[in-house]
C-alpha cells in the first residue's frame, strides 16, 4: 500500500481503487494520481466506463447522498453500493456525460451558460426603449418635470387634463360610467369627443373605443401651480401613471411617470430581467409562448397533391371517397362551382378551394335518402376549421393523428425572435437582446469588444460588473472551439460532443476546486484543430485544483494527459483488467495495443490504390441552407466519401439537412423538406439511400440489439419449434417480454419496475417475481442447448455468434454485430443503456444484414464515435466491403485514420459558423493536403507521410 501522506482536503495524494469488480472488471486495484488530468482508455467494451462511471462516479453520488438527513434520504431510497471493496481519496464527483442533452425546445445555449440570463439583466437594468409604434425614443418623467413642462408650453391657456382608463377596447362601459360618476367627476371624453355623465349612459359594446376621464379645466399660471400640481397628481393616479392633455386647438399631448412615447402616448412598464426572457408570461411572444415557431394546419399539407380528385384521396385527412356524410355535403356544395368530386383539385376555381377548407355560412341542402325529394341543410364549417377545433378539443389519439396535418412554421408575429414586440424595443447600441442571441459566440464577443465607449456613463455605471461575468462566459466557449453556436440554438440541435463542452464550459465558469470531474469523450465531433483548445480548457481545469479523469480513444488527449490507463486486453469477458499505466512516455513503452498504435508499431494503413468509382455523379447546385453560401456539392459515386471541416463549418446543413432529404424524398416520398437548393442531379444513378445516426434505437428498456435488428423474431420461432414448445403448445408469442402468456406479469416483462422519483430522475429496480429475467416460469423451462430464452437474451453477441453458428438466419444478423465492433454487448441490452455510437453501430449492422444493391448510398454520421483504433480498423474494413461492391459510402467524419483512407474527401470550411459554409477542397486525400486555408489539410498532410 502507498505511503499516506496528508495532501489536501481528502487526506490522501492519490485516488486507491480496490477490488473493483462492477460488470466485467476483473478484481482490480488502481492507484492514479489526484489534481492530474487522467485518461482511461482501452478497447470499446473492455470496462472503462464501468471503471469510471459505475464504479468512481457511482460511489462519490453514494456518499453525497450518504451525507443527506435521515428524513431526506427517506424520500430518495439508498443508492446501491457499486461491487468494489474500498476506495480512497474520493473528491466530490461531477460526471459530464453526452447524454445529458435537454430535449426541452426552451432550453438554449444561452440559457445553459448563463450568457443570456445576464445579458437579460443588462438590458433590464441599461437599455434604451423606443417605440414600437413611431421608432421614438420613449421618455420617463416624474411629477415635477410633467408640472415645468405644462407650465412651460401652456402658460395662460386653457387645458384639460385627462387621465386615460380604457384604451382600444371593445365594450358598453355602462359599470364604468356609473364607478366614475361615484367618484365625483362629471365629465369624460369618449373617442375624442367631452361629454357629461348621463345616468344608464353606455356604448356600443362591439366598438373600439377610448375613454378618459375630465379630471380639471384649467387656465395654467404659475401661481396656480399648486391646483395644477394636485390635478396632475390625481390624474396620474386614475391613469395608472399615465395622462394626457388636450389645449384650446384641441391638440392632445401624453405625459407618463413610465417609459412613454411622447407622439403616439403608449407606455411600456418599468422593464425587469423577466421582460426578456421567452420562458415567462411577461416577456414571451403570446402567439408562439416563446418558442419562436407554431404548430399549423394549412392548405399544403390538407392537399398534398393537387393533381388527384377528391374521390381519390386529395383531401388528406378524409382519404379515398367512402359512403359517409362530408362527401355527400361536398358534392352540393362544389354543384355551383362546375366540379365534383372526381375534378382533380389542380382544375378547381380558387373560391371552391376556399369554401371547402374554411366552410360557409350558407345552408348546404343534401338530399335526403330516407325521405325522398326532400333536403337536410345542415351547415358545413370546413376541413381546416373541424381540424383547428379538433386540435384544442379532440382526444390524445385525435391530437397524434392530427400530427401528420400539422406544419411547423416560424411565428408570423415575433419573426421567431420568441419576444413580445416591446421587449424587442429594448436597445444598446442599436441592438436587441434577440438580435445578439442570433450572433455566433465569435461575432457577439466582437459586439462586446469596446461596448463602453458607445454607452453613455450612467448605462457604463450599471453594466460594468455584468460585462465582465459576460465577456468570462464568452471567453470560456471560445476556449473550447464553440465559437460558432449561437445562443438561441436550442439545446435538443447539439450533436453530444457539443453539449458535453457546452457544460464543461459552465463548469470552468463555476470556478468549483477540489472537484473530481468524469468526462465521456469530450472530443467527439471536434476537428484536431479544436482538439487543442479542449485539452487547454481542461488543463485549466485542473490547474485550479481539480481532478480530471476522462474516457477517451483521442490519441492527442493521450499524449497531452498527465497519466493513461488502459484497460483490455479484449472487449466483454475478455476485458476488465489493467494492461498497462504510467504517463504518456512510460505508457508508450508498454506492450498493450493501445500503446502499438499511439507508438506506431501498428496502424491503420492507407490503401495503394484508390477506387476509380463508377463515373457517375451525384450533383446538387445552390445549396443555401444554414451557414451555406451558394455551395455545388459533386459526390463521385461508387467511392468511399469523407466529409470533413471544423465545427460548424456546414457539413450537418449540406448533408443531412439538404442532400439526405433530397434523396429519401425521391426514394421514399418522406415528407421532411430539404433546405433551400437549386437542382439535383444524377438521382437515376442510385436506388436507395441508408442513413445511419446516432439516435437512439428505442426510448424504453424494451427496445434492445435483437429487437431492432429483427433476429429476436427468427430466435422466438426458433424456441416455438423445439419439441418441448410443441408438447406444451407453446407458439412464438409465448417467448415474447411485450404480450401476456409467457412474460412475467408482476413487471409485464420489463425485467424493471420503474420507481418514481418526486425531484430526481426516476430509477429503475430489477423485478423481485423475475431477478430481472422478464419471463415466466414456465416459459423458461423450454431450453435450445441448456439455454432458456432469458439466458439467450443475456449472451453477448460473441457468445451468439458460436451459439447459432447453426441457424445461418440468425448467425448472419449476430455476426454483422461482431464485425461492426459490439462484440461485447449483450444482444438484449436495453438500448437506454447504449450510447450514441454503439446504437449507430447497431443500426449499421442492421443495414449491413441486408442484400444491397450495389446501387445504394450509405451516410454515416461519425460512426467512430467511441471506437478504439483497432475497432476503426475492423469498421473500416466493413465499409470498405460496402465500397467494394460498388456501393458509396458517405462519412462526416473528423477522425483522420477514417479520413486518409477515404477514395475522396469534401472539405466545407473554412472557419465555423457564418465564415464557414463554403467546400473549399475536394479531391483524393493526397490533393486535399496541399490545399492551403484547410485546417484539414494541415493535419491530414502528416498522417500520408
Amino acid at each position: 500500500m502507498p505511503n499516506h501522506t496528508k495532501s489536501d482536503i481528502t487526506g490522501y495524494e492519490q485516488i486507491e481503487i480496490l477490488g473493483a469488480r462492477e460488470h466485467n472488471l476483473k478484481n482490480i486495484d488502481l492507484i492514479i494520481p489526484r489534481n492530474k488530468l487522467v485518461v482511461f482508455t482501452g478497447i470499446s467494451g473492455s470496462g472503462k466506463s464501468s471503471l469510471a462511471f459505475d464504479t468512481i462516479y457511482a460511489e462519490g453520488q453514494r456518499r453525497y447522498m450518504e451525507s443527506f438527513s435521515a428524513y431526506a434520504r427517506s424520500f430518495l431510497g439508498n443508492m446501491e453500493r457499486p461491487d468494489v471493496d474500498k476506495i480512497n481519496g474520493l473528491s466530490p464527483v461531477i460526471s459530464i456525460e453526452q447524454k445529458t442533452t435537454s430535449k426541452n425546445p426552451r432550453s438554449t445555449v444561452g440559457t445553459v451558460t448563463e450568457i443570456y440570463d445576464f445579458m437579460r439583466l443588462l438590458f433590464a437594468r441599461a437599455a434604451e426603449a423606443f417605440s414600437y409604434v413611431t421608432g421614438e425614443r420613449m421618455i420617463k418623467q416624474s411629477i415635477d418635470q410633467i408640472i415645468e413642462v405644462i407650465l412651460q408650453d401652456y402658460q395662460n391657456q386653457k387645458l384639460i387634463l385627462l387621465a386615460p382608463v380604457v384604451k382600444g377596447r371593445k365594450g358598453h362601459y355602462r359599470e364604468l360610467f356609473v364607478q366614475i360618476a361615484k367618484l365625483g367627476y362629471t365629465k369624460v371624453r369618449v373617442d375624442g369627443v367631452v361629454m357629461d355623465i348621463q345616468p344608464k349612459m353606455q356604448l356600443d359594446r362591439f366598438k373600439i373605443h377610448d375613454i378618459e376621464i375630465v379630471v380639471d379645466r384649467i387656465i395654467v399660471k404659475t401661481e396656480e401651480r399648486f391646483r395644477l400640481s394636485q390635478s396632475v397628481q390625481t390624474a396620474l393616479n386614475q391613469g395608472k401613471g399615465l395622462m394626457m392633455t388636450r389645449d384650446e386647438k384641441g391638440e392632445v399631448r401624453n405625459f407618463s411617470k413610465y417609459l412613454m412615447d411622447p407622439i403616439s402616448g403608449i407606455s411600456y412598464d418599468e422593464p425587469s430581467p423577466n421582460n426578456f426572457s421567452f420562458n415567462s408570461p411577461y416577456g414571451w411572444c403570446p402567439s408562439c409562448q416563446g418558442l419562436g415557431k407554431v404548430e399549423e394546419i394549412t392548405e399544403e399539407s390538407i392537399l398534398p397533391d393537387k393533381t388527384l380528385s377528391i374521390s381519390k384521396g386529395a383531401i388528406a385527412p378524409l382519404g379515398e371517397y367512402r359512403d359517409m356524410w362530408i362527401f355527400k355535403q361536398l358534392e352540393v356544395l362544389l354543384k355551383p362551382y362546375k366540379v365534383n368530386l372526381t375534378t382533380p383539385l389542380e382544375k378547381f376555381p380558387e373560391e371552391a378551394i376556399k369554401i371547402m377548407l374554411y366552410g360557409t355560412d350558407e345552408p348546404v341542402p343534401v338530399p335526403s335518402k330516407k325521405y325522398e325529394g326532400t333536403d337536410w341543410n345542415t351547415k358545413y364549417e370546413g376541413i381546416i376549421v373541424f381540424l383547428k377545433r379538433q386540435q384544442e378539443t379532440g382526444s390524445e389519439k385525435i391530437q397524434e393523428w392530427l400530427k401528420d396535418f400539422m406544419v411547423v412554421n416560424t411565428c408570423p408575429d415575433c419573426k421567431g425572435l420568441r419576444l413580445k414586440k416591446e421587449s424587442l424595443h429594448f436597445k444598446i447600441d442599436k441592438k436587441n437582446i434577440a438580435q445578439l442571441a442570433e450572433l455566433d459566440i465569435a461575432e457577439l464577443a466582437e459586439w462586446f469588444v469596446g461596448l463602453e465607449n458607445r454607452m453613455n456613463e450612467r448605462q457604463n455605471v450599471i453594466a460594468k460588473e455584468i460585462l465582465k461575468e459576460i465577456r468570462k462566459r464568452i471567453g470560456f466557449l471560445t476556449g473550447i472551439g464553440l465559437e460558432y453556436l449561437t445562443l438561441n440554438r436550442s439545446l435538443r440541435t447539439l450533436s453530444g460532443g457539443e453539449a458535453q463542452r457546452i457544460r464543461l464550459a459552465t463548469q470552468i465558469g463555476t470556478q468549483l476546486t477540489n472537484v473530481l470531474y468524469i468526462m465521456d469523450e469530450p472530443s467527439i465531433g471536434l476537428h484536431q484543430r479544436d482538439n487543442v483548445k479542449l485539452i487547454q480548457a481542461l488543463k485549466d481545469l485542473r490547474d485550479l485544483g481539480n481532478s480530471i479523469l476522462v474516457v477517451e480513444h483521442d490519441k492527442d488527449m493521450m499524449l497531452a494527459s498527465d497519466y493513461v490507463v488502459d484497460i483490455g486486453p479484449g472487449a466483454g469477458r475478455h476485458g476488465g483488467s489493467i494492461v498497462g499505466q504510467g504517463t504518456p512516455e512510460e505508457f508508450l513503452k508498454n506492450n498493450s495495443t493501445t500503446a502499438k498504435f499511439l507508438s506506431g508499431e501498428i496502424g491503420i494503413e492507407v490503401p495503394k490504390q484508390r477506387r476509380k468509382g463508377n463515373g457517375n455523379f451525384l450533383t446538387i447546385k445552390g445549396a443555401t441552407g444554414n451557414n451555406l453560401k451558394n455551395v455545388t456539392l459533386k459526390l463521385p459515386l461508387g467511392k468511399m466519401i469523407s466529409v470533413t471541416g471544423v465545427s460548424g463549418s456546414g457539413k450537418s446543413s449540406l448533408i443531412h439537412d439538404t442532400m439526405y432529404p433530397i434523396l429519401n424524398r425521391h426514394f421514399f416520398n418522406a415528407k421532411r423538406e430539404p433546405m433551400p437548393h437549386k437542382s439535383v442531379e444524377g438521382l437515376e444513378h442510385l436506388d436507395k439511400v441508408i442513413e445511419v445516426d446516432q439516435s437512439p434505437i428505442g426510448r424504453t428498456p424494451r427496445s434492445n440489439p435483437a429487437t431492432y435488428t429483427g433476429m429476436f423474431t427468427d430466435i422466438r420461432t426458433l424456441f416455438a419449434e423445439l419439441p418441448e414448445s410443441k408438447i406444451r403448445g407453446y407458439k412464438a408469442g409465448r417467448f415474447s417480454f411485450n404480450v401476456k402468456g409467457g412474460r412475467c406479469e408482476d413487471c409485464e416483462g420489463a425485467g424493471m419496475k420503474k420507481i418514481e422519483m418526486e425531484f430526481l430522475p426516476d430509477v429503475h429496480v430489477a423485478c423481485e417475481t423475475c431477478k430481472g429475467k422478464r419471463f415466466n416460469r414456465e416459459t423458461l423451462e423450454v431450453r435450445f442447448k441448456g439455454k432458456s430464452i432469458a439466458d439467450v437474451l443475456d449472451m453477448t453477441v460473441e457468445q451468439a455468434v458460436e451459439y447459432f453458428e447453426n441457424q445461418p438466419k440468425i448467425a448472419r444478423k449476430v455476426q454483422m454485430l461482431k464485425e461492426v465492433g459490439l462484440g461485447y454487448i449483450t444482444i438484449g441490452q436495453q438500448a437506454t443503456t447504449l450510447s450514441g455510437g454503439e446504437a449507430q453501430r447497431v443500426k449499421l449492422a442492421e443495414e449491413l444484414s441486408k442484400r444491397d444493391t450495389g446501387k445504394t448510398m450509405y451516410i454515416l454520421d461519425e460512426p467512430t464515435t467511441g471506437l478504439h483504433f483497432q475497432d476503426i480498423k475492423a469498421l473500416m474494413e466493413v465499409l470498405d466491403r460496402l465500397a467494394d461492391k460498388g456501393n458509396t459510402v458517405l462519412i462526416i467524419e473528423h477522425n483522420l485514420d477514417v479520413i486518409k483512407v477515404s477514395d475522396h474527401i469534401i472539405d466545407v470550411g473554412p472557419e465555423g459558423g457564418q465564415k464557414g459554409g463554403q467546400i473549399i477542397a475536394e479531391g483524393t486525400p493526397e490533393q486535399v493536403a496541399k490545399v492551403k486555408g484547410s485546417h484539414t489539410a494541415r493535419f491530414l498532410k502528416d498522417e500520408l507521410v
